[in-house]
Formats: structure tokens, sequence, C-alpha cells
């Protein structure tokens, strides 16, 4: 008859295939109030806490592991695993290496080393690593992620749509796969499909900054500019000073007519842009739309001043004083 801690402990391990990771690290935390010096209880917890994205106590976790038996690759590569998160490159490293001397078939470990190539930029080298953790488990959506970003970053967008639909396969809410996809289908220019996947995305992320520059980009280039307007002025309640944020505002409220809504973001994008001669120009032309047409000349005036063979300022420049001027010949 099987004991209680061992019952627990095979709940444990179906929790960690499952994904169930808050469960997971429920029971082993349990199993480890029984024996602190549990190696597979912490090595276990390791993961659940990588899944949750608790990197400090998982780097405590994996070193007690590593403590009690250093010839642990699993330990090792969770050590390194939590290193890496907590940006402590070189540290990770070594502990990475040491895992896969240990044990050269270890999945984490080349998924590890393939994190830390793409962020060492050696694209190349992290597409290789990538493909020998899928080759040892090709389950692990984070794996399949990576190899996507290598490809996207070595241009071969139709492999990186590959391997980020294959991730999600695996793990449908993945975030980071979901963002690599749409930086993919942005490329390709595949603006319904970024819609789509941007949409989930925000469903689970609401307040991802990555995401909602996705969606204002595929909403802005597509001219949807009534959704545009409401994802704009999330992204702008978030961050209040970026400036593609606020040239998204002004777009959408042009794109909708709305010519007294859109001075405000072109206000503060002056603000923080003053000498930017097409958004003088676009200020002119939305003053010449409201039929303020003196404020407009001189605007264009400005902007003609920072660059005088600027074709469209002189434009509007000369529609708004040649209106100006009837205007005033009508008054008298």
């Amino acid at each position: 008859m099987k004991s209680d801690q061992q019952t627990l402990y095979e709940q444990a391990h179906e929790h960690l295939r499952a994904g169930k990771w808050q469960d997971a690290a429920s029971a082993f935390t349990s199993l480890l109030e029984r024996d602190e010096a549990d190696e597979g209880s912490l090595v276990g917890l390791a993961q659940a806490l990588d899944r949750l994205g608790d990197y400090d106590r998982m780097y405590k976790v994996a070193q007690q592991a590593v403590e009690l038996n250093p010839d642990s690759a699993l330990a090792l590569a969770c050590q390194a695993r939590a290193l890496q998160k907590l940006e402590r490159l070189s540290e990770a490293t070594v502990a990475n290496d040491q895992a896969l001397l240990l044990d050269t078939n270890l999945a984490l470990a080349w998924f590890n080393r393939s994190g830390q190539q793409l962020i060492q930029e050696r694209f190349a080298e992290a597409l290789r690593s990538a493909e020998r953790a899928i080759e040892i488990d090709a389950t692990d959506a984070r794996t399949w992620a990576n190899k996507g970003i290598a490809l996207l970053n070595l241009n071969r967008l139709s492999e990186a749509l590959e391997a980020s639909n294959q991730s999600l396969a695996y793990e449908p809410d993945y975030l980071v796969a979901l963002q690599m996809k749409g930086e993919v289908l942005r490329r390709m220019v595949r603006l319904k499909d970024l819609i789509v996947t941007m949409r989930h995305a925000l469903e689970i992320a609401p307040d991802d900054i990555y995401s909602l520059n996705l969606m204002v980009y595929a909403l802005r280039t597509s001219g949807e500019y009534d959704l545009l307007q409401q994802v704009v002025e999330h992204l702008i309640g978030l961050a209040p000073d970026t400036l593609y944020a606020l040239e998204s505002q002004m777009i959408a409220l042009r794109g909708l007519g709305k010519f007294e809504e859109a001075r405000e973001p072109i206000d503060r994008i002056l603000e923080l842009e003053l000498d930017n001669v097409h958004i003088w120009t676009i200020k002119a032309d939305n003053l010449y739309r409201l039929e303020r047409y003196r404020e407009a000349a001189s605007a264009a005036t400005h902007a003609l001043q920072l660059d005088p063979e600027y074709a469209p300022a002189r434009r509007v420049h000369e529609k708004a004083v040649r209106l100006m001027y009837q205007r005033k010949g009508r008054k008298r």
C-alpha cells in the first residue's frame, strides 16, 4: 500500500505534467514540510516556481537541491534558469554548462542555453540549441517560442510563424508565443490575423504594452479608427508620454473627423518634439479643417521655418492664407 507521502509525491508530479503550477507548488511545499532534504520535491518545486514566475524563491529552492546533490543536472539547470531570469547571466552560464556536462540529454539545459544565446543575440546558435531541446522534449511551449524568436531574428518568417503556432498548440495562452506570433504577422502585414492574435494576448494581459502597441499598429494601418481610439486611450493611460501612442490617438481622432479633440494629442506631441515639421504641418491642417485659417497659416509658417522645402506645409499655408483673405473680403 502506498504511503500518504508517496501518494502526495505522485499527485505533485501529475500537477506538474498537467501544467497546474500552483497546485504542484503547494503539493511540493507540503512534502518539504515533512522532509526539507527531499531533493526530488525541491527540484519539482523549483520547476513549478519557474512557471509561476517566482524566480527569487526558485533560485533558493534550486540552490538547496544543488547543495544536497551537486551532481544533479536537473537541479543545476533549475538554478541556471533562475539565475538567468534574475539577470545573473555569468553565473547562469556556469551552472548550465555544469548541467550539460552531467547530462547532455537534458531538455531544460538546452532550453536555458538557447535563452542565453538569444540574450547575447547569437541567433543561429540559439536556433540550434532550441532544436536540440525540441529533439529531447517536443512538448515544451517555451522551447518552441525560443526557436521562433531565433527564426524571427534570422528573418525566416514563415518558419517563425510555424514555431509560434507549435508553441501555442501546447500552451494556447502563452503570452511570449502570442507576442512573437504578433510580431511575425506584423512583418508579414497580415493585419486581420494580427488583430485576432493581439485580441487573445490582451484578454490574457490587458495592460501588456508590447501587445497593445502591436494592436495599435494593426488598427492604425487598417484604418479601424473607432477601435483604435479605444485601444490607444488605454495605452496612453499606461504610458502617457509615449510618442507612438499619442500619434496613434491623433490619427484615430482625425480619422473619425474629431478635429477639435485631436488638438490635445497634437499639442502634447509638440511638447515632446518641438521641432517636428510633420506634426506642425498636421497641426496646421487640423486648424484648417476647423476653419481657423489664421492659426492654420501661423502653424504652417512655423513648419516652413523648420524646413522651407517641406511641400505639405506649403500647401496647407497657401490654402489657409487664401481662405483667410476670402473670409476677410466677405466681412468687408
